[in-house]
């Protein structure tokens, strides 16, 4: 029987290292030290999809204490021997449960025409197909990790789409200037700060 908890701490650096540095490309792995410091904050969840000791998928979850009922999917994974095998649904479907009708979920998926590698289109509009397939509505477009986004929410969209867009800003911080809600037609996504020179 599959169920989703916290990771133990302990764990961390070996997740960091071995699940989270190997699926996503460089220019999305947020530093080691912004995760530790944004969970002694109590601002950041690591929750691991677990049959029984095994780890077989994770999803960290992003929040602000200033906005409260919003919170940011910052990554979600499937480790690589259970890929491909509907957990990714079914971890999805454990969110939604576990944050409830009362809290906003929002995800961040690259858009087709991102600025990522052209090779990988397919495989962006998979991930979007994805979210759709399991209950994600689109919102708008952002720019995360130098490169352009589709925004979701896990569930039916907000009637208040400036305040989800306000939340969503909150939570990465005034210091993340590389983030922008809703960017204009024809700008060019800023790099990440961990990729800054």
């Amino acid at each position: 029987m599959t169920e989703l908890r916290a990771v133990p701490p302990e764990e961390l650096e070996t997740w960091y290292t071995k699940e989270l540095c190997t699926a996503f490309p460089p220019c999305e792995q947020k530093p080691l030290s912004a995760i530790q410091e944004l969970m002694a904050q109590g601002r950041y969840e690591l929750l691991g999809l677990y049959d029984g000791p095994l780890l077989q998928g994770y999803a960290t979850l992003w929040s602000c204490p200033e906005c409260p009922g919003y919170v940011l999917l910052d990554y979600l994974g499937v480790t690589a021997a259970r890929r491909n095998g509907g957990l990714g649904g079914r971890m999805l479907g454990l969110l939604r449960e576990r944050c409830g009708s009362g809290t906003v979920l929002i995800v961040e998926a690259e858009a087709p025409d991102s600025g990522g590698p052209p090779e990988e289109r397919p495989l962006r509009e998979r991930r979007l197909a994805f979210y759709r397939r399991h209950g994600c509505t689109p919102v708008y477009l952002s720019f995360n990790c130098g490169l352009l986004c589709q925004v979701f929410v896990l569930g039916e969209a907000p009637a208040d789409l400036a305040a989800l867009g306000k939340a969503h800003r909150a939570i990465y911080g005034p210091s993340r200037r590389d983030v922008v809600i809703d960017p204009p037609p024809g700008a060019i996504p800023p790099q990440p700060y961990w990729m800054e020179r």
